[in-house]
């Protein structure tokens, strides 16, 4: 039996040329996940519990792990308070 390498880029790809709904929901769900992965990276990368960002943000636990895990209508203001956190610059393009 020949082994063969799945690809997910090229998976991807081929299903948003065949179905455009999954297109659409495709890339509006990739950019809240990366939104999510992105402050789950910063947080690790400094050491540091979702409690703890939660307390730096004033807020609950949960509120980090919604944010992490599904990353859904984050207000600009709430990015901007965990960018300072991690002493970075929010940036926004419309492309």
């Amino acid at each position: 039996m020949e082994n063969k390498t799945f690809d997910l880029d090229d998976y991807i790809f081929a299903r948003k040329e065949k179905d455009s709904d999954f297109a659409k929901d495709f890339d509006t769900g990739y950019e809240d996940f990366k939104i999510g992965m992105m402050i789950k990276e910063m947080r690790l990368e400094n050491g540091m519990t979702q409690e703890q960002l939660a307390e730096k943000l004033d807020t609950k636990k949960s509120v980090i792990s919604r944010m992490e895990n599904h990353s859904e209508d984050i207000k600009l203001s709430t990015l901007q308070k965990i960018a300072s956190v991690f002493g970075k610059q929010l940036r926004i393009a419309m492309l």
